[in-house]
C-alpha cells in the first residue's frame, strides 16, 4: 500500500514546496501540504490549475511522472477564438512543435465547464470569441498543452488539469486535496476506494460539471 494525495492546484501556485526567488516569492505547496514526506508526482505550471498529485513512495511516484509509462493526462483548455473541426482534428493527429511531432491526442470541443472564478480572471475581449475543448495527451513536453493550441492557432487562455490515469478532481475545489491508498504493485492508475479527506478548504465556489468531461 501506499499513499497519495489528489490535490487541486490554485492559479498561481508553483508545483513545489520552495522557491528560489528569495524576493517577492511566489506560493507554493507548502502553503497548502503539510503531511511530511510527500512529494509531487510529475508538475503543473505555475499559471496551470488542476489536478496534482503528491506521494510518500519513490517508485509510485517515479511510475506516475515517467514519461515511459505513457499516463493519459486530461485538460480542460479555454483557447481565444472559435476552434474550428480542422484544429481539433490536427490536435488529434499531432503536431509539430519546435522540438518535433507530438503524439496523436483525444481532442473535443466541449461546453464551458461549470468551474471555480479564476483569481485574477481571464482577460476578456468583447470582440474576440473564446471557446473550450477537452484534450488528452500521453506525454509531459515543457507547456504542452499550451505550444499545441497555439500551433494550430487557438492561443491557451486557461489551462485546467483535470485527470491523471483514473484520478480526477472529483469535486476539489482549488485548495482542497483528499487522500487515498494504493495498492501495490498494481498498476498506479487503479487507487484503493477507502478516501480520507483532510486539508485545506478554499472559499466556497462552484464545483466542476463532471457531465462535461465525458469521454
Amino acid at each position: 500500500m501506499a499513499d497519495i494525495i489528489l490535490f487541486n492546484k490554485p492559479f498561481q501556485v508553483l508545483s513545489q514546496f520552495t522557491d528560489e526567488r528569495t524576493e517577492n516569492p511566489r506560493s507554493t505547496l507548502a502553503e497548502w501540504i503539510k503531511q511530511p514526506g510527500f512529494y509531487p508526482a510529475g508538475r503543473l505550471d505555475y499559471d496551470s490549475e488542476g489536478l496534482l498529485l503528491l506521494t510518500n513512495h519513490g517508485p509510485l511516484q517515479h511510475r506516475i511522472a515517467s514519461p515511459r509509462n505513457k499516463m493519459p493526462k486530461t485538460y480542460w483548455v479555454q483557447v481565444e477564438g472559435d476552434i474550428s473541426g480542422d484544429a481539433i482534428d490536427r490536435l488529434s493527429q499531432g503536431v509539430n512543435l519546435k522540438d518535433g511531432p507530438t503524439r496523436p491526442a483525444k481532442a473535443r470541443r466541449m461546453a464551458p465547464p461549470d468551474l471555480w472564478h479564476r483569481n485574477p480572471p481571464v482577460r476578456h475581449r468583447e470582440t474576440v470569441p473564446t471557446s473550450w475543448i477537452e484534450l488528452t495527451i500521453s506525454e509531459g513536453r515543457n507547456r504542452q498543452v499550451r505550444r499545441m493550441t497555439a500551433a494550430v492557432g487557438y492561443p491557451t487562455l486557461r489551462l485546467v488539469r483535470y485527470q491523471i490515469g483514473d484520478w480526477t478532481l472529483d469535486k476539489l475545489q482549488p485548495g482542497e486535496f483528499r487522500m487515498e491508498q494504493v495498492h501495490l504493485p498494481d498498476t498506479p492508475t487503479a487507487p484503493s476506494r477507502q478516501r480520507h479527506r483532510s486539508g485545506t478548504r478554499a472559499p466556497k465556489a462552484r464545483r466542476p460539471n463532471r457531465r462535461s468531461a465525458s469521454k
